[in-house]
């Protein structure tokens, strides 16, 4: 009885340390979402409510993974914020409807407990999170109807591979305004995580450890490995500490580099409570517009062609079968379940499947679905205590960008990785990609320095035309999906397919054509 207590003690303390493994791998891009939908939402010097999303951001993608966990897709894979939503939200919250009013830029005359300014945040967020709700209906639907495995027919990488490379490289104005406030810092930041996620990672690191067999003896801990990003953070974070405290870096707010001060948030730790609860409505009741709603569902059906990769990529990794049609299915209707509960209870975004995750699955080989679940647990627990969304407010501007240099880049290339099982010494495949890609940042661009150049005379009309055409990641796909889809030569689909079965590939078609 001795021996069995002793091994399920050392089977807890085993997935303990694995799950905060796995939580880690989200948490860059977790914390990011609030900060880049904050300057959309006028709250960029409103640190305690920065921090109120991010609670709020935790609490449901720990809710999502418990549920995709035991009703969804049921394999060991995370559920987080979703960059595909990030990019319409912004281009909604920048049309001049919405743009925010120019005092709320300047933080001397921004109060924070003003009944206006609260309005015009709240009234921002409030049509976000309609849009997002109404939007996750339809995912729901999709998933849940079993047509998902329709659709995923007509899209193939070349649809994805724009789609999902422009969600990185539309973000760039964001990652170089925040990395411009201090060069220095922010390239320190993104050295040290490379330094550790590409050059450190298999070097392990001697830790005490004991055991019934060896007793005390060392082991090996994959540090770097584990944990880049948050140590690539921390280690600016405190370089950025003491050149506050001695005053290396300039007080005077107007400045170059006063940004990179750690005392810039005020005494927003100190201000926030030790407990936050989140509920369904607690910015007002939502409300939805047609160009949002229209804006979010682009950004879903990439964010579903893309979950669907991913449940194929765990399942591998974990040592499971392919999931089965009725699996995805239930995946992606859990998904819609994630984005329609995210928007009720405030994120200002939706929910999707972790690709970050599906990478520690295939370093830690540890596909265990009890890890995940208590993976959950801790972002629920960490979205409750207020004083840790309050500590990642505080982190230095140019240290987030240094961070957002590294994963929106990866983001991007991740989108062209799904090219790998395309024939791309193909002409006609070459022409596709290409033009999407580019025709996908220069129209964009042009649509946002003339905005008033679409005037069909209907507001509605106009809006929704403004939101999708300044979405980069829906003119790639588009233009991606039309011109495979109509350009004849598509055989290459069948071909590639057969050799990336041979090649034990994930990609997704392979079991859904």
């Amino acid at each position: 009885m001795n021996a069995n207590a002793k091994r399920c003690r050392q089977i807890r303390l085993k997935h303990l340390t694995e799950t905060e493994q796995f939580w880690e791998t989200s948490f860059g891009g977790i914390i990011s979402i609030p900060l880049i939908l904050s300057e959309g939402l006028c709250l960029q010097h409103d640190s305690l409510t920065q921090s109120q999303l991010i609670n709020n951001i935790f609490f449901v993608s720990g809710l999502c993974t418990i549920l995709q966990v035991i009703f969804g897709v049921r394999l060991p894979i995370l559920q987080g914020g979703t960059f595909a939503l990030v990019t319409p939200a912004m281009a909604l919250l920048s049309m001049p409807d919405w743009e925010c009013p120019a005092w709320t830029k300047n933080a001397s005359l921004v109060n924070t407990s003003s009944p206006v300014f609260i309005e015009v945040w709240q009234t921002r967020m409030r049509t976000l999170q309609g849009s997002i709700m109404v939007a996750s209906l339809l995912q729901v639907l999709v998933g849940f109807s079993g047509l998902i495995g329709f659709l995923m027919r007509f899209i193939g990488p070349l649809t994805i591979a724009p789609t999902v490379s422009l969600i990185g490289l539309s973000l760039y104005d964001s990652a170089g305004v925040k990395a411009g406030s201090h060069w220095g810092i922010s390239a320190m930041t993104t050295v040290l995580i490379i330094l550790f996620s590409q050059y450190l990672r298999r070097i392990p690191i001697p830790v005490p450890a004991y055991n019934k067999i060896k007793k005390l003896h060392v082991s090996k801990f994959f540090l770097f490995q584990i944990m880049p990003i948050l140590l690539g953070i921390a280690v600016s974070w405190l370089v950025c500490y003491l050149l506050t405290i001695y005053d290396v870096l300039p007080s005077d707010p107007d400045e170059y580099g006063y940004l990179a001060r750690t005392d810039v948030k005020g005494n927003v730790v100190s201000e926030a409570s030790w407990f936050t609860f989140t509920y369904p409505g607690k910015w007002g009741l939502p409300t939805a517009s047609l160009a949002g709603v229209v804006g979010i569902i682009a950004g879903i059906i990439c964010s579903m062609a893309e979950s669907v990769g991913d449940y194929h990529a765990c399942a591998r990794l974990s040592g499971a079968p392919p999931p089965p049609k009725h699996a995805i299915n239930r995946g992606i209707g859990v998904e819609g379940v994630g984005s329609l509960l995210a928007g009720a209870f405030g994120t200002g975004n939706g929910t999707t499947s972790f690709s970050e995750n599906v990478a520690a699955l295939g370093i830690t080989r540890v596909g265990s679905r009890t890890v995940i679940l208590l993976s959950g647990f801790v972002m629920i627990l960490m979205g409750i205590l207020g004083k840790i969304g309050a500590i990642f407010t505080t982190i230095p501007t140019p240290v987030i960008g240094g961070m957002f240099m590294i994963m929106f880049g990866v983001i991007g290339a991740a989108g062209i990785s799904n090219l790998q099982s395309t024939d791309m010494n193909s002409s006609r495949n070459i022409f596709i990609f290409g033009f999407s890609m580019f025709s996908a940042l220069v129209i964009p661009n042009w649509i946002m320095k003339n905005h008033t150049f679409l005037d069909t005379g209907v507001k509605e009309v106009d809006q929704v035309l403004q939101i999708l055409l300044t979405t980069h990641m829906f003119v790639g796909g588009f233009l991606g999906f039309f011109l495979d889809n109509t350009i004849p030569g598509k055989l290459y689909t069948a071909i590639s397919c057969f050799i990336a079965k041979n090649q034990n590939s994930t990609w997704h078609q392979c079991h859904i054509l």
